[in-house]
């Protein structure tokens, strides 16, 4: 009988509450695994107990590796999401820098960081070569990494592992932020590593997966549960359908009013032109699908409508009817705007609680850092039980399963009431059944006339209410129309 490359037995962790609960699981080299299920069940947990990051358990957990393999005698874990540093090794960037020209160059250059990963691990660069073209991120070489958008550190990390070839591969939402095309060739690329013995393990909220997965497992009340397919996962409890809160129920406009027009829009970083000539109207009372590959633009035309991106005013931007450069300032913007998106999530204060952080959004900033006035403290509450948020109130955001960060920074987004709602690639680090109660409130809201930009690459997770379609290729403007309530 052959030796496991896994073998955990009577594993024990907790945090507040226990997570993993006299845990077993045993795993033969070469396997593929999947492993699913509710949002805060443990998942993360055990992939940073396997790959070290987590050493304060109880239980007895082993490595084996295979010596006949011509594989790294490793485990790699690949996070939800990639922790860089700049040049110093501190991580404490803030939001803007990531669009700032002078700020932004004290981080690594893509190439330098891949560069110090395969020299760090002895790689062979004619094996990354054969990689980048078929993932789209061949131009991406000289770019700083803080100017990357989530989908582009997601590429990132993934390169690396695909590179590294470990004999324990550890994938933690590995379609998180990719686009179609990008999806196809990693399912493509992990059925390579399965066929050369490398130990895969997706941790995964959708049903999409590679073809060779031999095992669908989740954890159930601390245990490992074997299901025969994704759809046998368990469902997160269906939320029971509230109104809206009284003050989110009423249009912000009675009248049609231009939000947002652009005018031959161009933005570069140095020799590289990200957006090119774009041309864009969006009226009160409109719903956008904004769509595009990975380095489409997406990220940096979204930056330029919230006011985050400097260069906005060397461009014939105007914003709710008002020329940008003219005297507003960039308070004057947010005020009327709310977005949340995976990298605004990246730089808030996750050592705030959740009733500070969806407070905070009376006031735009990171934290919670001023008084609230008594209707602002209705407000709030309202929030709370609507989300089904009031048992977390006082709870740190780093404490909760990601699902549940992103429903508290969707009400801090909607809590001022904005013109204009930007929501970019909401759903990411929800399960399904988090992303259908996500979309259905947004269709709500889109009931009641509110203007909204929605990026999604998920064609199963967007809302139903888009009517217009903004496409963008290579920085150009692809598609620009009215279309039919989507339905997918």
């Amino acid at each position: 009988m052959s030796i496991p490359i896994i073998h955990i037995s009577n594993l024990n962790f907790q945090y507040d509450k226990p997570i993993l609960n006299n845990f077993n699981w045993e795993i033969s080299s070469g396997e593929c695994w999947m492993l699913g299920g509710l949002s805060g069940s443990g998942k993360t947990t055990l992939a940073k107990i396997i790959s070290g990051e987590i050493k304060n358990f109880e239980g007895k957990f082993e490595v084996n590796f295979n010596e006949n393999l011509n594989l790294k005698r490793k485990i790699l874990y690949v996070s939800n999401w990639f922790q860089f540093t700049n040049l110093e090794g501190d991580r404490n960037f803030y939001y803007q820098q990531r669009y700032n020209q002078f700020a932004k160059n004290d981080t690594l250059t893509v190439f330098a960081e891949l560069n110090h990963f395969g020299k760090e691990k002895n790689l062979d660069f004619r094996i990354l070569e054969s990689y980048l073209e078929p993932f789209g991120f061949e131009n991406f070489k000289n770019q700083q990494l803080i100017e990357l958008s989530s989908g582009e550190h997601k590429k990132l990390q993934l390169l690396k592992a695909l590179w590294l070839k470990p004999q324990v591969l550890i994938i933690d939402q590995p379609y998180t932020g990719l686009d179609t095309k990008s999806r196809q060739f990693l399912n493509q690329a992990f059925d390579d590593l399965i066929k050369e013995n490398v130990t895969l393990i997706f941790i995964n909220n959708d049903d999409e997966h590679p073809e060779n997965v031999q095992y669908f497992v989740e954890i159930e009340n601390g245990k490992l549960v074997h299901r025969n397919s994704p759809k046998d996962f368990s469902k997160g409890e269906e939320r029971t359908s509230k109104s809206l809160p009284f003050f989110l129920q009423k249009n912000n406009e009675n009248q049609r009013e231009n939000l947002i027009k652009l005018e031959n829009i161009n933005i570069s970083y140095g020799e590289k032109q990200v957006l090119k000539n774009i041309d864009w109207e969006v009226n009160s009372g409109e719903q956008w699908l904004l769509e595009g590959h990975n380095g489409s633009g997406k990220s940096t035309l979204l930056s330029l409508l919230n006011g985050d991106h400097p260069q906005a005013y060397a461009n014939e931007i105007y914003l709710f009817g008002q020329k940008r450069g003219s005297g507003e300032s960039i308070w004057d913007i947010k005020e009327k705007i709310g977005m949340i998106s995976p990298e605004l999530h990246w730089y808030f204060d996750m050592n705030a609680n959740v009733g500070q952080t969806i407070a905070s959004g009376f006031f735009d900033s990171m934290s919670l850092y001023q008084k609230l006035s008594f209707s602002q403290q209705q407000q709030l509450e309202q929030m709370l039980y609507f989300f089904d948020l009031k048992d977390d109130k006082n709870k740190k955001l780093n404490t909760l399963p990601l699902g549940k960060q992103r429903l508290a920074l969707l009400a801090r987004t909607l809590i001022k009431k904005p013109k204009l709602l930007i929501l970019d690639e909401p759903c990411q680090g929800m399960d399904n059944e988090q992303a259908q109660y996500f979309n259905r409130v947004i269709d709500d809201l889109a009931g009641q006339g509110q203007s909204l930009i929605y990026v999604g690459h998920f064609e199963s997770q967007l809302p139903k209410k888009l009517n217009h379609k903004l496409v963008l290729e290579n920085g150009k403007v692809k598609i620009n129309s009215r279309v039919e309530l989507i339905k997918y």
